[in-house]
């Protein structure tokens, strides 16, 4: 068992897939030995928690993560505990496992109540698990997710915090926020994006000895995004070294965003760096930032740089789109670029065209301008923040990141990577600008298109997790970081 902390680039398994190594592993194992190692798990996790908790409240479910929470409750009363178990099943529908869980603890002496106690020591979540969709609970389900919501006191979900689906990291309108959460066998996608974060708390993982591996899996659902590793400059290594990033952007009113991605880029470590800004009157210099060069954007020689166009892009030039896209030079699609891709299908043609000419490009959407690009609604891509991903980059033939709770990174042929850094420090305006930036030095610099965009994105989401300023992170100063 391990305590999940962003950097390791942890596989993540879909519901269907954990199902199919449930049961290659059942096939292997003695009869009952999975559930056996997982209620003990909780066990384990629980005294480690609460150590000098007493009566501890299990909430079962009727299906195999009431049947975890009827073992871990046997184990804290052997262990000198005083389990309180409310159980939603019955024997006689119960799984093999859960039917054999529910007499070990009968035999044991703990005997099943359905209503909640009054006072407990530590709550435990063992009412959905994978088994949760997101209907809406009613009777005795909601009320026991009620008062583990209303509890003063520490809440451990088993797998997943009940009401928070698997896959997606949707939630009902009413799901268990839990202090901590023990991953079981696998880590789910959903612990990790949209509104799994914010649910699950402090989040653990056990395998149960269990490895992929050995059982034939080898391609999971996603990864979680690795720490990158820092890398030296060579003492002989000069400016063209590492790259031009040319930032078009800035139309009337937004000339900042485009500043904003201009300093990021810089700071991330770009050779040079220049604006040509599509408001052409507003500036010739970054008072703050003096090594930004400013170009008219239709003078710009694109051919020989990462170009990241559409920051502050407002009413998008045409002309200029069309010829960034026309490029062979590595490119960074943000904002208002995007809007009028979504929108033209000639410039959606040029978009895709790209790829079979070896031009790497990178779409920086939030979920407006991802439903845009797949004719969705917002709801609709959060519904599903990994397939959306996914969706776009096989459309489009390009990299993806979909920015927001657990930015997902998606390109064809790859396997996803679904970022654990990064917080609401994040939710101002410009700090998009700033990640667009960040990606154009990396690419500037030589990496891969995918690779560029995981790293930037998981330093973006890290600046914000370190930052201890008193004052909010603005994104001039997440730039500059």
């Amino acid at each position: 068992m391990h305590k999940i902390t962003s950097g390791q680039p942890h596989a993540l398994y879909s519901v269907a897939q954990t199902r199919q190594l449930e049961s290659l592993a059942a096939l292997q194992l003695p009869a009952h030995a999975l559930m056996e190692r997982a209620g003990l798990a909780v066990a384990k996790l629980a005294l480690a928690l609460t150590p000098h908790a007493q009566r501890v409240w299990i909430a079962c479910g009727p299906g195999n993560n009431g049947g975890d929470g009827l073992v871990a409750a046997r184990h804290l009363r052997c262990w000198g505990k005083q389990p309180i178990v409310s159980w939603l099943g019955q024997p006689e529908y119960a799984s093999a496992d859960t039917f054999i869980a529910y007499h070990q603890l009968e035999q044991e002496g703990v005997k099943v109540d359905n209503e909640p106690p009054a006072q407990v020591d530590l709550c435990i979540d063992a009412l959905l698990g994978m088994g949760g969709h997101l209907r809406e609970p009613t009777g005795r389900l909601a009320l026991f997710m009620n008062c583990l919501n209303d509890s003063a006191t520490t809440v451990l979900s088993i797998d997943l915090p009940s009401g928070l689906h698997a896959d997606t990291g949707c939630v009902s309108a009413l799901h268990v926020q839990a202090d901590h959460t023990l991953s079981l066998l696998t880590l789910k996608p959903g612990l990790f994006t949209g509104n799994g974060r914010d649910a699950v708390g402090t989040l653990w993982c056990d395998s149960l000895a269990v490895d992929p591996n050995e059982l034939g899996q080898h391609t999971p659902a996603a990864r979680l995004l690795a720490r990158p590793t820092p890398t030296a400059r060579p003492h002989a290594s000069h400016k063209g070294s590492y790259g031009d990033v040319a930032i078009v952007g800035g139309a009337s009113g937004m000339v900042g965003a485009a500043l904003l991605s201009a300093r990021a880029a810089l700071h991330a470590g770009a050779g040079r760096v220049f604006v040509g800004l599509l408001d052409q009157g507003a500036m010739a210099v970054d008072p703050l930032q003096p090594e930004i060069m400013f170009r008219a954007a239709e003078t710009l020689p694109l051919a020989h740089m990462v170009t990241v166009f559409g920051c502050g892009g407002g009413a998008i030039d045409e002309h200029c789109l069309q010829r960034v896209l026309s490029s062979e030079t590595p490119i960074v699609i943000d904002a208002d670029a995007i809007n009028t891709i979504a929108s033209e299908p000639r410039f959606q043609a040029l978009l895709t065209d790209r790829s079979s000419r070896g031009a790497a490009t990178v779409l920086t959407p939030h979920p407006l301008e991802a439903a845009r690009l797949l004719g969705l609604s917002a709801a609709q891509v959060q519904a599903n923040r990994l397939e959306a991903a996914q969706a776009i980059s096989q459309r489009y033939v390009c990299t993806v990141a979909l920015k927001g709770s657990g930015t997902v990174v998606s390109a064809p042929g790859r396997i996803s990577g679904v970022n654990s850094t990064g917080s609401a420090a994040l939710a101002t305006a410009g700090t998009g600008d700033v990640l667009a930036g960040m990606i154009g030095a990396r690419l500037a610099q030589g990496l891969g298109a995918f690779a560029a965009t995981c790293q930037a994105v998981y330093r973006h989401g890290e600046i914000a997790d370190t930052w201890h300023g008193n004052a909010p992170l603005t994104a001039s100063q997440l730039a500059i970081l």
